[in-house]
């Protein structure tokens, strides 16, 4: 039998992307991947959250007060575990942000919500240190 000159086509969807493969850490293009500004921004956000939260309940224990009436609202509502809600809150809009990270709008919030929540921390530091 002799080769054809004609092109064999491979249907290459028969066999789906391993679930652990080089594709599922590294991606395919570029596209795929979130920039490391975004990855920095995201992960303050978090981080500077969490310590709002502890600020927060050491604020209280010294005799504080929480102003932000959503918060104060949570902190009735489920107690001790107040936390919880405001970090799933939060991380739910990061996700948000996560996935429309290539608008410049959503750029411009992580970057604003970083400002905000530095400026929060530095305020909860002052009041920690000289209240």
């Amino acid at each position: 039998m002799a080769y054809s000159d004609a092109q064999v086509l491979v249907e290459r969807r028969r066999i789906p992307t391993p679930k652990f493969g080089y594709y599922a850490f590294f991606g395919r293009r570029r596209d795929d991947r979130y920039s490391a500004p975004t990855f920095f921004f995201l992960v303050s956000i978090t981080g500077l959250n969490i310590l709002d939260s502890l600020f927060t309940m050491m604020i209280i224990d010294m005799g504080g007060w929480e102003a932000n009436p959503i918060v104060k609202a949570a902190m009735d509502a489920h107690g001790d575990n107040w936390w919880v809600w405001k970090f799933a809150m939060v991380s739910s809009c990061l996700l948000l942000l996560c996935l429309h990270s290539r608008y410049r709008l959503a750029k411009k919030m992580m970057v604003f919500l970083t400002s905000v929540y530095l400026a929060v921390i530095v305020y909860q530091i002052y009041l920690i240190q000289f209240c």
